[in-house]
């Protein structure tokens, strides 16, 4: 299952996003909000909703939108289990995927076109995790920082 999130500086791109890929990937994209722009909202009240539904099972993913993806992505990471990365490159979102075994992907919303977002979150989606034994003992590690 694909989650999708953002705060009010994300809300256009989330929208974006989760039809695209519905459309392009055909995958089930499930939106945990907002459901309207409120200027007011902050992003630790969906980054951690969301955090816990991907790491519930490893065939989850999430998606998580701000202004610049790094306020997102310092909430999601609270959670145990989730790997969440800021992509701001499609070399980056493949690499996170395949040495580090990311499950979450944070952008920003006011730096991003809608395309090249679009384009490294197909990346990070369509990238499998390369499970070499250095890849998988250096996440393990990382596991056991938690």
């Amino acid at each position: 299952m694909l989650y999708i999130a953002s705060d009010h500086a994300g809300f256009q791109l989330k929208k974006y996003l989760a039809q695209r890929l519905k459309n392009d990937l055909e995958i089930e994209v499930k939106d945990l909000g907002p459901k309207n722009i409120d200027e007011n909202d902050d992003f630790p009240d969906f980054a951690a909703p969301l955090s816990k539904q991907v790491t519930k099972s490893d065939k989850n993913f999430g998606i998580l939108i701000c202004g610049s993806g790094h306020g997102m992505c310092i909430a999601a990471n609270k959670i145990k289990g989730a790997r969440a990365i800021v992509g701001y490159s499609i070399q980056g979102a493949e690499l996170a995927r395949k040495h580090n075994n990311a499950n979450i992907l944070c952008l920003a919303g006011r730096i991003l076109s809608e395309e090249h977002a679009l384009a490294v979150t197909k990346t990070f989606l369509t990238t499998k995790f390369e499970a070499e034994p250095r890849f998988v003992r250096r996440n393990k590690k990382i596991s056991q920082l938690e």
